[in-house]
């Protein structure tokens, strides 16, 4: 079953990233969202590889491997993919889902209008980026 737009604002106030939006921040995050399932054992991330999505586990499992060891798990409301697209740099981290997966994607291009439309949600993914770099998780 496919969310609403009313649904993917709810989801999305869930995610600590996106918590302190307004709802027409949220509106507008959730307007350029795709909302996916997908399989088992998805790679949904590859370490190395270019970033091209920024992805909030809607609902399922994921795991976070770096060089090929588990350093994470990702549960409903977790989110990953903002350091490649913030600094360009190569994923960070390989994510495999772990059981069957509902995502909320977003892509590079409509990650980077979003940022540079909003300072409010430009200023909450850089913080978001810093504390993520700083723990050196994802």
């Amino acid at each position: 079953m496919r969310l609403r737009k009313d649904a993917k604002i709810e989801l999305l106030k869930r995610v600590p990233l996106f918590s302190q939006c307004s709802k027409q921040e949220l509106a507008s995050v959730a307007a350029v969202a795709d909302e996916t399932d997908l399989g088992e054992g998805t790679e949904l991330t590859k370490q190395g590889r270019p970033g091209r999505e920024f992805v909030v586990l809607i609902e399922g499992e994921a795991e976070v491997r770096k060089n090929g060891r588990k350093v994470a798990a990702l549960g409903d409301g977790d989110f990953f993919g903002e350091i490649a697209l913030v600094t360009s740099r190569p994923r960070t981290a390989t994510v495999v889902a772990k059981t069957p997966v509902r995502v909320l994607v977003i892509t590079d291009r409509a990650f980077r209008s979003l940022v540079e439309r909003s300072p409010s949600i430009q200023g909450k993914v850089l913080k978001a980026l810093a504390e993520r770099l700083a723990s050196d998780d994802l």
